[in-house]
C-alpha cells in the first residue's frame, strides 16, 4: 500500500513536470497563440477520443451536457489562447507567476456558484498576490502586456476549474475533457474560418513545431488528464493540490536552463515572484488546515 502511494506521488510530480513543460513548449513553437490551440486541442481530442475507443467507454451526453461543455470549451481555449499570448510577448517565469494568481480569483468566484461567504483570509492572501504582481510590475514594466494576458487567462482559469467542480459531480471527468476539447476545437475553427486564416500556409509548419505540437496535444494534455485522474484515487486532494502549486517552480527552472539570458529577470521580480508562490502555497496549506479542523469537530 505505502509503495503504491510513493509510486502515485511520484508520478503526480511527473504530471506537474510535464505540465510545467507546457509553457516552454509554448514559447518554442513558432506559430501564433491562435493557431496552436487548435492544434493543441485538436490533437489531444484525437487521442482521448482513441483511448474512449481502446477502453469501450460511451460517447453518450445529454443535451444539456452539450450546451455546458461548450460553454466551458470555449473558456478553456481562450484561456489557453491568452496563456500563450503571454509567453509570447514576454517569457515563461512572467507568464506562470502570474498565472499563479488563479487562486485569488477563484476565491472570488466560488462563493457565487457554492453559495457560500468570501473566505476574509483568501480575500487578504489575495491581496498579498497583488502587492508581489505590483513589485513584479513597477520593475519589470516591458512585460505589461503579458502581464495582463496572464491575469486574462488566470481569470478564465478560475472560472473554468469551479465550473468543472459542478460538472464533476454530474459526469466522468474523462467526458467533461473530451468534449471541453472537443468544443473548443470548434469555436476555434469557426472563428478562423471567420478571419480567413485557413490557408496553404496555416498547414506548413516547421518539422520542430510539428513534434512539439504532438508532445503537447498527447502528453501534455491527453495523458496528462488521465493520468492525473488516476492519482487522485490514491492520494488526498490537499496532496494533489500543494504539489500542482509547484508547477511554476518547476517551469521557471526548466526555462532558466533552456533560455538562458532571455530568462533572467532583475532582482526584484524573483521578489515579486516569491510573495506570489509563497502565498499560493499557504493558501493550500490553510485549507487543509480548516478542512481537517472540521473533521475533528463533526
Amino acid at each position: 500500500m505505502q509503495e503504491s502511494k510513493l509510486k502515485n506521488y511520484l508520478l503526480l510530480h511527473f504530471i506537474v513536470f510535464i505540465w510545467g513543460f507546457t509553457a516552454i513548449l509554448g514559447a518554442l513553437i513558432s506559430i501564433d497563440a491562435i493557431p496552436l490551440v487548435w492544434y493543441r486541442m485538436g490533437i489531444a481530442v484525437i487521442f482521448i477520443v482513441l483511448y474512449f475507443l481502446i477502453k469501450k467507454k460511451s460517447f453518450k451526453i445529454t443535451t444539456r451536457a452539450v450546451f455546458e461543455f461548450l460553454i466551458t470549451g470555449t473558456i478553456i481555449a481562450v484561456h489557453w489562447i491568452t496563456f500563450f499570448k503571454a509567453i509570447k510577448v514576454s517569457n515563461v517565469s512572467v507568464a506562470l507567476v502570474t498565472m499563479s494568481t488563479g487562486a485569488f480569483f477563484a476565491a472570488l468566484i466560488e462563493p457565487i456558484f457554492f453559495k457560500r461567504r468570501i473566505n476574509l483570509v483568501e480575500m487578504i492572501l489575495g491581496l498579498l498576490v497583488i502587492v508581489g504582481l505590483y513589485i513584479i510590475f513597477n520593475f519589470e514594466s516591458r512585460y505589461g502586456l503579458g502581464i495582463m494576458y496572464a491575469l486574462i487567462s488566470a481569470a478564465l482559469s478560475a472560472l473554468f476549474s469551479v465550473l468543472n467542480g459542478l460538472f464533476v459531480k454530474k459526469y466522468e471527468p474523462d467526458t467533461i475533457s473530451l468534449y471541453q476539447l472537443f468544443f473548443g476545437v470548434v469555436v476555434v475553427t469557426i472563428f478562423l474560418a471567420f478571419t480567413g486564416s485557413f490557408t496553404a500556409e496555416f498547414f506548413q509548419l516547421k518539422a520542430s513545431d510539428w513534434i512539439y505540437l504532438v508532445i503537447l496535444g498527447s502528453i501534455c494534455t491527453a495523458y496528462a488528464f488521465i493520468t492525473s485522474v488516476k492519482v487522485m484515487k490514491y492520494l488526498t486532494p490537499y496532496t494533489v493540490m500543494l504539489t500542482i502549486n509547484l508547477e511554476p517552480i518547476y517551469a521557471i527552472v526548466l526555462a532558466l536552463i533552456i533560455f538562458k539570458e532571455k530568462e533572467q529577470m532583475n532582482i526584484e521580480f524573483y521578489y515579486g515572484a516569491f510573495i506570489v508562490l509563497f502565498v499560493v502555497l499557504l493558501n493550500g496549506v490553510l485549507k487543509n488546515s480548516s478542512k481537517i479542523k472540521k473533521k475533528l469537530q463533526r
